[in-house]
């Protein structure tokens, strides 16, 4: 396993250099978009750029930060609702919607690939305007929910990341790229999962593709994982 770094996962022993104070925790969202291929799953990741203060040279599934007007995109369906009812749990902040909207617009800005259906509805909101341009909308509907993770309050960069899950062929517009994607994100490829587990990956990734593993194996495997930091340390729960 590659060594962990003091941005990398939120499994690590504390940093001797961490802040006085612990920085809020910015709300994030992550696709991992899965398919079928004749050797088996194979799963979507990216390449963090170098010259990225946070987990530089990483390889990382599409996602981002929440931005305010997420939850304002429209949508040809909306969240299932054991997924909103699970996402709303130790969640105040945002919509549950916002999470999964977030996802859509970053895989689509990172990695140039419309997760979502023609026949756009509405004025797009700012940051979503190029995305609607494409007569797409998403399917909040075919994205479960399947992890969050905090990254701990000894981190310079802090994040509530929530992780959702869905079958390329059911979800994407176009299995091409439309554009180049974010340069925060570089040389997008699909792998294998065991290929997958050979790259330079952050540790909660790592968790993250060992929890999908198994769902798609069929292995009980309960509620979504809740990866925190309490006074006694690390902790997982199943929401």
């Amino acid at each position: 396993m590659t060594a962990l770094d003091k941005d990398d996962s939120p499994f690590d022993p504390a940093d001797p250099s961490r802040p006085a104070k612990a920085p809020v925790p910015r709300d994030a969202a992550t696709l991992i978009l899965i398919r079928r291929a004749r050797g088996g799953p194979e799963v979507l990741m990216g390449q963090r750029s170098k010259g990225h203060v946070f987990m530089p040279d990483k390889w990382v599934f599409p996602g981002g930060r929440v931005e305010r007007t997420d939850g304002l995109a429209p949508a040809a369906t909306e969240l299932a609702p054991e997924a909103e009812e699970k996402l709303r749990l130790q969640a105040r902040r945002k919509a549950p919607r916002a999470f999964a909207l977030a996802a859509v617009r970053e895989t689509f800005e990172e990695a140039g690939l419309i997760v979502g259906r023609r026949g756009a509805s509405g004025l797009p909101p700012l940051g979503w305007e190029t995305y609607c341009a494409h007569d797409a909308a998403p399917e909040l509907h075919k994205l479960a929910f399947v992890c969050r993770a905090i990254t701990p309050p000894y981190r310079p960069r802090r994040f509530d990341a929530r992780f959702f899950l869905a079958d390329a062929e059911d979800v994407l517009l176009d299995d091409r790229p439309i554009a180049s994607g974010d340069q925060e994100l570089l040389h997008t490829r699909w792998f294998s999962f065991d290929d997958a587990e050979k790259l330079d990956l952050p540790s909660v990734t790592r968790f993250v593709i060992g929890e999908v593993r198994a769902r798609l194996a069929g292995e009980e495997t309960g509620g979504p994982p809740f990866l925190r930091w309490t006074r006694a340390g690390h902790r997982m729960d199943r929401l």
